[in-house]
């Protein structure tokens, strides 16, 4: 059975409100009736602090750890208590260093690419001040993709932690995670998964693939401004707390989530996985794993409009598409970058603002790529981002409007 568009688009309500296209979803997917009716409902009926004895602070509490255990499906975590709720995947990441900054000696190794979003980079960057040394995977600048060969090139009896995307934010491309997971731990190191890229388009499985830390912001998968990022129970065990100096190592999750989550957007969170598992449901009512039925589907149909895109882009002499040319959904997710020659990317995308499409140009926070792609003269690329409840009408609307810029 093919997607259920109707359901789908019915299921977010900016699709509705207006005649813009949405293709900018990389930046921040649209959100969710029904999270937003979960946000709603926390506020109005249980926004009170966690933690007193009477039965409507219980029930908040309540809310709070049912959210933990949605987004834990959303992981395929062994445990609720292996997700820790913050304001963003960059803050997230920011904490985990913290946290886990004391674990470094001098002369330690970590490897960083300058593939990820800074994210990624910047907190392990300031591990330098521990003594830690700080290595650079860089991607291949012929085939665009980080090589496996050139990690374990990297890995050492030195390294401690490497840290990676799943999917640039730029380049689309889906990397080999189980495979990179595996030769870290084989060379004694730890692995930290972004997949800010691949949460909104692909099924995560943070038990087969088996790394050690991984986040995602929730905001780009449908839902609230919140991130998300799983870590196994004894390697979050063995972080500081850095929460208050009574908040022991042994406070999973909490130590990691100093002032606490944001309760109502937390349980707003709840939503995506109902909207996941119906989706599931529909797509394929005698399966047994609802959430992995939607995210095949979504893969398929995002495989469809990638390929319409795709088909008009690699068919114009002026236009380089950065990243895998092909849409297979294997490959890549449908996050396409291009450049167009004799003009700046900022100079496409400001045109096609003018027909109501929304579509991105820039670094997007993956400096260190754009400038050793040497693309910060055009003002990085034009991005295209797509998500599930885009139609193939509107690609053809926006391959409309480029066809008359481009030639």
């Amino acid at each position: 059975m093919s997607l259920d568009l109707d359901f789908v688009r019915a299921q977010f309500p900016a699709l509705s409100s207006t005649d813009w296209v949405y293709m900018d979803n990389a930046g921040g997917s649209l959100t969710l009736k029904r999270v937003a009716d979960r946000v709603s409902d926390y506020l109005l009926t249980t926004s009170v602090q966690h933690g007193a004895s009477y039965e409507i602070s219980a029930r908040a509490k309540e809310r709070l750890e049912e959210a933990r255990g949605s987004v834990a499906k959303l992981f395929q975590a062994r445990e609720s208590r292996e997700i820790v709720f913050g304001p963003s995947s960059t803050v997230l990441l920011k904490f985990l260093a913290l946290a886990m900054k004391s674990q470094f000696s001098p002369g330690d190794e970590v490897i960083v690419t300058n593939v990820d979003h800074e994210a990624n980079i910047g907190p392990w960057v300031h591990l330098e001040e521990a003594g830690a040394k700080i290595r650079f995977w860089n991607v291949n600048p012929e085939s665009l993709r980080l090589e496996t060969k050139d990690l374990k090139n990297l890995l050492s009896s030195k390294t401690r932690l490497v840290c990676v995307t799943q999917t640039s934010n730029v380049l689309g491309t889906i990397e080999p995670i189980q495979e990179w997971s595996k030769a870290v731990h084989d060379a004694g190191a730890q692995i930290c998964i972004d997949g800010v890229a691949f949460a909104p388009h692909r099924r995560i499985d943070v038990k087969n693939w088996d790394v050690d830390y991984y986040v995602f912001s929730l905001y780009k998968v449908y839902g609230p401004h919140m991130g998300a990022l799983y870590g196994k129970a004894e390697r979050l065990l063995a972080l500081d707390s850095i929460g208050h100096f009574f908040v022991g190592k042994e406070k999973i999750p909490g130590k990691l989530e100093p002032g606490n989550p944001t309760y109502e957007i937390a349980y707003g969170c709840g939503g995506i996985v109902d909207y996941l598992e119906e989706l599931g449901n529909r797509c394929d009512p005698s399966g047994s794993d609802p959430l992995t039925a939607a995210f095949d589907h979504i893969a398929a149909h995002e495989e469809i409009l990638s390929a319409r895109l795709l088909a008009f882009l690699t068919s114009r002499p002026t236009i380089t598409v950065i990243g895998s040319k092909v849409a297979d959904r294997a490959v890549r997710v449908p996050t396409l970058s291009f450049t167009v020659a004799g003009k700046s990317s900022k100079e496409i995308v400001e045109s096609v603002d003018g027909h109501k499409i929304g579509i991105r140009f820039g670094d997007f926070h993956a400096h260190r790529l754009i400038k050793d792609l040497e693309l910060s003269s055009t003002n990085g690329v034009v991005r295209v981002s797509l998500a599930h409840y885009n139609t193939v009408k509107e690609v053809d609307r926006l391959v409309e409007v480029l066809e008359k810029l481009v030639g």
